[in-house]
């Protein structure tokens, strides 16, 4: 049971009206919802305080509505979370902003796991941006929709939400600090997908351009994928959420294909970091040696680490396990790619 939202503020009676209407597919002209209360311009201080990240600043992707149309009926927030931080009725999404006392320059949107059901930013979101800011590292958790959640774009809208987050990071740049030669995404399970896709599909745009932000590239400078999930392709697609939320229950090869991040891969796409856990039972280890096979064959750098134990969701690994050794292991893949500049 959700036990909190973070608040958006609530508009006008008239703002509200407008949003039942759309709501029940009646409007046909943009909502104009009175703005939230502003830290600075497109910052704001979400509430209440109590749900995990609340203290944050909160960056919008889009200036209105979302692209596409649809999504969950909440006027008053941008989305609902869990006091353990499980976030679900995405309407407004979002990156929430963790500022490290020490910026290095480099930046990482992070994108947590849930099936494309739900984002788990209490395990893969917020403990790893807290552990890459103490590194120096801007991180932005994403707050993608859901595409079971009434989005008409489907399973295209949180692929919107990631390159529109990765085009606004690179466009604000300057304001945090960051060299938008050495911004990356970071991505786990079902995050690691979006991640994934964001990664190998950055030319192909998804929605029409808004402002000057959309103008850059959405091509992250490097990636990280943990415990992803990487191919929808028989039979290898025993990851049954993201697999029936993304292409259905027998959809044909073409679409199967379409959402199958191994496929995607080109010698454009950026250097990428893997870490999985050999009994992992629910992307088994087929998805990142299918990814790293193709990788490989494009001619594009690529680290991956196999642990013996660890299974799935261990976000940033159970001290003392295996899989813990992951974090220094991916901070020391960036050293070495120059990502880590002083």
């Amino acid at each position: 049971m959700t036990l909190h939202r973070r608040a958006l503020l609530a508009g006008t009676a008239a703002a509200l009206a407008g949003e039942r209407a759309l709501a029940q597919g009646t409007l046909q002209g943009t909502l104009q919802a009175r703005p939230p209360v502003r830290v600075s311009d497109d910052v704001v201080q979400p509430l209440p305080k109590s749900a995990p990240g609340a203290d944050l600043e909160v960056i919008d992707l889009w200036p209105d509505l979302p692209p596409g149309g649809g999504g969950p009926y909440r006027s008053e927030y941008r989305f609902d979370e869990t006091l353990t931080g499980v976030v679900t009725g995405v309407v407004r999404p979002c990156l929430l902003v963790i500022r490290p006392e020490r910026p290095n320059g480099a930046a990482m949107v992070i994108a947590a796991g849930g099936g494309y059901r739900r984002i788990d930013i209490g395990n893969e979101g917020l403990p790893v941006g807290h552990w890459l800011a103490k590194g120096g590292i801007t991180a932005f958790v994403l707050i993608y929709r859901l595409p079971l959640e009434g989005w008409r774009d489907g399973a295209d809208a949180p692929r919107q939400d990631a390159q529109r987050a990765m085009r606004l990071v690179r466009w604000r740049a300057e304001e945090f600090g960051l060299d938008p030669d050495r911004i990356g995404v970071l991505g786990f399970s079902a995050g690691g997908h979006l991640a994934g896709t964001t990664a190998t599909d950055a030319e192909q745009d998804l929605y029409d351009d808004l402002d000057e932000a959309d103008g850059l590239s959405a091509r992250p400078s490097f990636a990280g994928l943990i415990y992803p999930i990487i191919t929808m392709r028989a039979p290898y697609d025993r990851t049954i959420s993201s697999r029936k939320v993304l292409v259905g229950d027998d959809p044909p090869d073409a679409r199967r294909r379409a959402y199958s991040v191994e496929v995607q891969v080109n010698a454009r796409t950026p250097p990428i970091f893997m870490v999985q856990a050999s009994d992992d039972k629910i992307a088994i280890t087929d998805h990142p040696l299918l990814m790293h096979a193709a990788l490989r064959a494009a001619g594009v750098p690529v680290e991956m680490h196999l642990f013996e134990r660890g299974g799935h969701g261990f976000g940033l690994g159970v001290p003392g396990s295996p899989a813990a050794a992951w974090p220094g292991l991916f901070m020391a893949w960036m050293r070495g790619h120059g990502l880590l500049k002083a």
